[in-house]
């Protein structure tokens, strides 16, 4: 996985974590739902890195 990609993950990943607590703060269960689904993506994402990176080896 290239550093520009772990860095997208990571920055996709604190934004979904942000977007999550400001739900949270503001109860809104929509955002709170939207902020938990970045977060996953972008996990998922790492995931698919790491599986192209063990290949690679």
């Amino acid at each position: 996985m290239g550093l520009d990609d772990k860095i997208r993950n990571a920055a996709e990943k604190a934004a979904g974590k942000a977007k999550e607590g400001f739900g949270k703060a503001t109860d809104n269960e929509r955002l709170q739902a939207e902020g938990q689904s970045d977060q996953a993506k972008a996990d998922l994402k790492s995931a698919g890195e790491d599986v192209k990176d063990a290949f690679r080896k």
